[in-house]
């Protein structure tokens, strides 16, 4: 398309769960829901629009062994372009994206900056590996990195005790959460065990990442705080081949894992019922493959979250969260067209017509 060229989206343009549009118009990269006056140069896309997807648990820059070169960077980014992906929140991330920034081809990405672990408590060459004494002041240096958030590892296996085990004593957590918020910052955690969760969330967290821990007594505080989950089921599916791997050496871990995978929907199914916000993130990056958006939202479904709230998820709902527009007047036009109508079916997301990013049809 030419810079003066216009872009006409029409057949059904969903702009929220039940707000839904005959076309619009991209103009300059913004939508417009006027037909621009003059308009000649015109290239028509005929389908249902949905803002571009969310992926609020990504890491781009991220491989097996840690921070991977701007090129394979730039592969992961152009996978989860493809997949309609069009805003993501890298969860924490040793590599430097900000040139992402500078590419309109790209998708937009909200950063944590780099994982705060404990020492020897988590993933080699992922994250900061320091003791609590140095919580707060790491905090404020990714606060400051980051774009609005911070990424702490809530906990991990503990080889003394053999199993998963917190990171961090509760007075450090509420120090760090607190620097984090002065600056402006919200804090996510990753957790999959259950006995994190309450210092965590009474610190003031606002995220936690996976949320395999939940119960029945953290629910409701869940609620009342209004902290969110990232469930990352597609992730959570690796959970019987990782306890498979740590049978001998760690068998307490292994069967704490199996219980966390087998109780994953009923999990998610319960914290959703009872008010908690959940958002998609597929954890991708690592050792996980980028572009699986489609099926964590198929997950959520098969947890028992109804399509159109799966469907919010990782569209108007989770853009709200992140504090970026979907298909409003004068918004960035990032969209994806589908076939048929995705509220009646999640699977119709695996396979977008078109992507068009910042006013551009990219895919």
């Amino acid at each position: 398309m030419s810079d003066g060229a216009v872009l006409h989206v029409k057949g059904r343009v969903l702009a929220g769960p039940e707000d839904v549009r005959d076309e619009l118009w991209v103009v300059g990269g913004r939508i417009s829901y006027d037909r621009p006056a003059g308009a000649r140069d015109i290239t028509t896309v005929a389908g249902w629009a949905l803002p571009g997807l969310v992926d609020a648990h990504c890491h781009v820059g991220l491989g097996a062994e840690g921070p991977v070169d701007a090129d394979t960077a730039e592969q992961q980014a152009l996978t989860d372009r493809g997949t309609g992906t069009l805003l993501i929140r890298d969860a924490g991330s040793p590599s430097d994206t900000r040139w992402i920034d500078d590419r309109d081809d790209l998708p937009k990405i909200i950063r944590a900056g780099r994982h705060i672990a404990r020492t020897r408590r988590y993933i080699r060459n992922y994250a900061w590996e320091i003791e609590p004494e140095d919580l707060v002041a790491h905090v404020a240096r990714e606060a400051r990195r980051g774009d609005g958030w911070v990424k702490l590892v809530g906990d991990w296996i503990d080889r003394g005790v053999g199993d998963l085990a917190p990171c961090w004593p509760r007075e450090a957590v509420e120090a760090g959460i607190a620097e984090a918020h002065r600056l402006g910052a919200r804090v996510t955690a990753h957790c999959f065990a259950e006995n994190s969760l309450r210092d965590l969330v009474e610190a003031g967290i606002d995220c936690v990442e996976h949320a395999t821990g939940l119960t029945e007594d953290l629910v409701p505080l869940f609620a009342e705080r209004g902290v969110a989950i990232v469930p990352t089921l597609v992730n959570i599916a690796t959970f019987p081949k990782l306890a498979a791997g740590g049978d001998g050496k760690y068998p307490r871990w292994s069967a704490h894992m199996r219980r966390l995978h087998e109780r994953r929907y009923d999990t998610v199914r319960g914290a959703y019922d009872a008010g908690v916000p959940v958002y998609v993130g597929t954890d991708a990056g690592g050792s996980l493959a980028h572009g699986l958006v489609a099926e964590e939202v198929a997950e959520l479904v098969t947890a028992g979250i109804p399509p159109v709230r799966a469907l919010a998820a990782t569209t108007w709902s989770a853009r709200t969260w992140l504090g970026r527009p979907g298909l409003e007047e004068g918004a960035p036009a990032d969209l994806v067209v589908y076939e048929a109508d995705p509220r009646a079916d999640v699977r119709v997301l695996a396979a977008p017509r078109r992507v068009v990013l910042n006013g551009r049809v990219v895919e």
